[in-house]
């Protein structure tokens, strides 16, 4: 079907030729647009790269222009609400691209990390806007004095509204759904359809019109939900060879654009610090969900460069259009299993082809059978060979000389066994079957921590030379000279740490009074008992 087929208005159909360069509709927006147009609420479940952003901006867009009322700075009309402010600053960019075609209509973003919500809500005031784009916890807080400008509100959608309620939004998104005006048409859109996803649908759609779009195989028996572009393979590797078999992938994929998920904020620090001072002539990203103003920032270097890294958690796994992806690695199996097959789509998105790659260790091979039976995400043998150098000894030299990687170094381990305890799939990931040595060569440790998850097994370091954790210095002068003074007045601090809280807490105060009479009228039995003893004698 082609866009021009569609009824919509001329300006949005010329700048999805012009600025987009689209003909022809995706399966999805096929099914999709004609029900939003005819005001009907919608559910959609589609894979990822599908085109489901347009499947709701173009609707959208086309209802505020042909409503006929007269469009002012400060009348909302159209509400999308996303996940994560990398996803909501996208569907902004995507919104803004119509401008050249269709100047009247104005949006605005309600994100955290950048500001306050009431500086959100003067912005807003000052500059307007008739599409508000925001993640769901910043707009829930807006909602009640934003209620005036809600009254003639013509559409909602919740994008990825799976991994909405997944993130714990499920209270703010009922808030939300019981505020808005009843009179609105709703739209859900998402790659994966769950059990809570359909109670959302029950409580906040009326009578929607249901759209699944998904992939067969070559052999059109079986429905997968990865893209057919995407090349998915998986590489089985010892848990002391692990580390070095990534970096010397990406030693051999230089010229490449990658993404490299981690499960914990704790491992992107620590291997990003890796890869960057490894790969020096290499551009080398960081994103993670404790990151708060810099994400926008390194996410829009990001989808401008042609070449590179970008270490990441599963934060930037959800509806993410980053062009010229080549590779997708995940290092950790997701916790989640839906996560997969988001984390893959990345890349090979609207036809385009891809490639990606999920390090396993030998334990583990069972998840290959589980992502392809439970996932519809088929995967085969990466078989490509390529020299796996030892990279260990050259990180425990680093990490010799720098305070800061060793530390990160103990936290990512950290992290990593604790997160490995919380995996979904328990009867694949047993902690018990884990290599530990094999793991702590992997996380080039010095010293292994002391930690409930180890206290059982015995675990040796294979050192080459014995190193004195406690004398490692930081490789900052700053933090090194804190570091040293901190170590001469440690007792003295120490104590005074202690006086100030016992002066500061009532609780404390009041137990060590209670203490100190325990002993007063433990001293006074005694001595009454001797007062006893010399009068008998």
């Amino acid at each position: 079907m082609k866009w021009h087929e569609l009824n919509i208005d001329a300006a949005i159909l010329s700048a999805i030729t012009e600025v987009f360069q689209f003909h022809d509709l995706t399966p999805v927006q096929e099914h999709s647009i004609p029900l939003f147009l005819t005001c009907k609420d919608v559910a959609v479940e589609a894979v990822t790269g599908s085109g489901k952003t347009l499947a709701f901006v173009v609707p959208m867009l086309n209802k505020i222009l042909k409503s006929g009322a007269a469009l002012k700075d400060n009348k909302i009309l159209g509400i999308i609400i996303s996940p994560t402010q990398e996803l909501a600053l996208q569907t902004d960019d995507v919104v803004k691209r119509f401008s050249t075609h269709i100047s009247q209509i104005k949006t605005c973003v309600f994100v955290g990390g950048h500001s306050l919500p009431e500086e959100d809500e003067q912005k807003f005031k000052s500059d307007g806007g008739n599409i508000i784009i925001a993640t769901p916890g910043r707009i829930e807080k807006c909602l009640e004095r934003l209620a005036p400008y809600l009254k003639e509100l013509e559409m909602l959608v919740l994008d990825e509204a799976d991994m909405l309620l997944r993130l714990g939004f499920q209270k703010s998104l009922t808030t939300i759904l019981t505020r808005l005006p009843k009179q609105r048409r709703t739209g859900l859109f998402s790659a994966t359809q769950t059990d809570q996803v359909e109670d959302l649908i029950r409580a906040g759609l009326r009578n929607p019109y249901r759209v699944t779009v998904k992939q067969k195989f070559n052999d059109q028996r079986q429905i997968q939900k990865t893209p057919l572009s995407l090349n998915n393979y998986y590489i089985c590797c010892d848990a002391a060879q692990k580390s070095s078999s990534l970096i010397s992938f990406l030693r051999c994929n230089k010229d490449a654009k990658k993404m490299l998920f981690f499960s914990t904020c704790a491992a992107v620090e620590y291997f990003g610090k890796i890869i960057t001072t490894i790969f020096k002539n290499t551009k080398v990203l960081l994103l993670h969900g404790k990151m708060k103003r810099k994400r926008e920032d390194v996410f829009s270097e990001f989808r401008k460069m042609t070449r590179g890294v970008l270490v990441c958690t599963s934060v930037l796994a959800r509806g993410i259009d980053v062009p010229g992806v080549d590779w997708v690695l995940q290092y950790d199996p997701p916790r989640e299993p839906e996560e997969f097959v988001h984390r893959c789509g990345r890349t090979a998105r609207m036809g385009c082809k891809g490639n990606a790659l999920l390090f396993l260790l030998p334990n583990e091979m069972a998840y290959v059978n589980f992502l392809s039976i439970n996932q519809k995400a088929p995967l085969q043998e990466y078989k490509t060979e390529f020299p796996v150098l030892d990279s260990t000894p050259k990180i425990r030299k680093l990490a010799s000389h720098d305070r800061d990687m060793y530390e990160k170094g103990v936290r990512a381990f950290v992290s990593f066994i604790q997160s490995y305890t919380k995996h979904m799939c328990k009867a694949i990931f047993i902690l018990k079957e884990l290599d530990m040595e094999g793991l702590v060569e992997s996380f080039a440790l010095l010293k292994v921590p002391k930690m409930p998850e180890l206290k059982n097994r015995t675990i040796e370091l294979n050192l080459s030379v014995e190193v004195d954790v406690e004398k490692i210095p930081y490789s900052d002068k700053i933090r090194e000279k804190a570091r040293l003074k901190r170590l001469e007045l440690g007792p003295i601090l120490d104590k005074d740490q202690k006086n100030k809280r016992f002066k500061n807490n009532p609780s404390w105060t009041k137990k060590k009074e209670q203490k100190v009479k325990k002993e007063k009228r433990k001293f006074k039995k005694i001595v009454a008992k001797s007062k006893v003893v010399e009068t008998m004698d």
